[in-house]
């Protein structure tokens, strides 16, 4: 707990000086933005409707009102609006006092995991309308704005819309010197993932196990002892990460992606959002974290990168069956691989040693390969054409079910069908 502590500290030495003169911030034009950002500038109690266009440029502009005390948000009550990276809720369902609230409202996603390592109380942050006059500063700590403005930003603003609030605010459609730590931050995530797929304690390294038992309420070593747990017990595990954006706030930055995680028994798929920070080494780890639907179906993807690992593993296979190779041959194979009642590769491969030295294969054809997902892994049907130097030939549709082991594939299961 004295790592805890000394770490809340730190963070709350670093969240005073951000208060003290508010945070202050310019947004600029690079890949990896969202297609589209609310930007609300507290110091011209305006809210920016901004698009990723190829440049970043302003699409809309409506005037606001914030919280009627200034400063960042700290406790309940303080009646401050809260400044950083924030997130669109679903629209509020309940019928709202007009005269505070118009009729459409919005939540966001205050606290956040930072704001909860800070300490940060509160809640019932919106974005809505006002059926009164609209005058600067004087919400109890939402985001207001004209009833006939937010009905037109909804046209625009799906839930998931990031929400960046400063208390001084500007845009550029340049790129600044934060793009490379956008870019370095999105090969994070990436290398994140691949150390998922490695099963290691590279994985669990990319934590603060400190700031995640704060933002989590919940001890990190349990995470930790889970996921140990998890690679003990699983063979193998594949991570697909997609439409990764990035963006700075107060003194952490977010990403946010799709994933695309199976295993034996589980495929599942959903977004997330890390919330970085460098630590005193200045190593950049995930402090915190937050769970949201997928944007897009990404079990495509996963399957055009394991189709083309599939398709050299049997052009390897079929070039090593033409060529007599049974060294080759029987790597193809996985240790319990069944082939026609012969099991493993030993057993294999004596049979075919023996059939090769008596028939050597002249030709071996593979054509019309189709490629799928099978609870084992893969499975892989092609129609197959055969000769030897008997004179012997025979066409047939093979199916490989294949099995992922390690970073390769193997083959764990072959039938063949002649063709009528």
């Amino acid at each position: 707990m004295r790592v805890i502590a000394w770490s809340l500290t730190i963070l709350l030495l670093a969240a005073s000086a951000v208060r003290a003169d508010g945070w202050k911030t310019t947004l600029s034009s690079h890949s990896l933005g969202p297609e589209r950002i609310v930007a609300i500038d507290k110091a011209s109690q305006t809210l920016f409707l901004l698009e990723q266009r190829s440049p970043l440029h302003m699409k809309e502009s409506y005037p606001c009102t914030t919280g009627q005390v200034e400063g960042d948000k700290l406790v309940r009550g303080d009646m401050r609006t809260p400044e950083g990276v924030y997130f669109l809720g679903g629209r509020i369902g309940r019928k709202l006092d007009w005269t505070l609230y118009g009729n459409v409202a919005y939540s966001l996603n205050y606290p956040n995991p930072v704001d909860r390592i800070k300490g940060k109380t509160g809640y019932g942050i919106w974005l809505h309308g006002r059926g009164k006059t609209l005058v600067p500063r004087d919400t109890l700590g939402c985001v207001a704005l004209k009833n006939p403005d937010i009905q037109a930003l909804g046209d625009d603003i799906t839930p998931g819309t990031p929400v960046l609030i400063a208390s001084d605010l500007k845009w550029t459609p340049k790129n600044n010197q934060d793009d490379p730590l956008a870019e370095e931050l999105a090969e994070q995530v990436r290398i994140w993932a691949s150390d998922w797929e490695k099963q290691g304690q590279d994985f669990l390294d990319h934590y603060n196990p400190a700031l995640m038992t704060l933002s989590e309420n919940s001890d990190f070593r349990n995470f930790a002892a889970h996921k140990r747990n998890v690679f003990a017990a699983k063979p193998w595990i594949h991570v697909v990460v997609d439409n990764i954006h990035v963006m700075p706030g107060p003194d952490y930055w977010v990403t946010w992606f799709d994933q695309y995680y199976r295993t034996t028994g589980l495929i599942s798929q959903t977004g997330k959002r890390f919330y970085w920070q460098r630590d005193t080494d200045g190593k950049w780890r995930i402090v915190g974290r937050e769970f949201t639907p997928a944007s897009q179906d990404l079990e495509p993807r996963y399957l055009s990168r394991v189709s083309t690992q599939a398709e050299e593993l049997v052009r390897t296979w079929a070039e090593a069956w033409r060529g007599a190779d049974i060294d080759v041959y029987t790597t193809c194979y996985a240790d319990d691989a069944m082939q026609d009642g012969r099991r493993g590769p030993k057993r294999i491969a004596e049979y075919k040693k023996a059939l090769w030295e008596e028939k050597p294969p002249v030709k071996l054809e593979v054509e019309q390969m189709e490629i799928a997902l099978h609870p084992r892994g893969l499975k892989v049907n092609f129609l197959q054409k055969y000769s030897d130097a008997s004179g012997y030939s025979d066409v047939g549709v093979k199916t490989l079910v294949l099995a992922p082991r390690g970073r390769d594939w193997k083959i764990q299961s072959e039938h063949w069908r002649r063709s009528r």
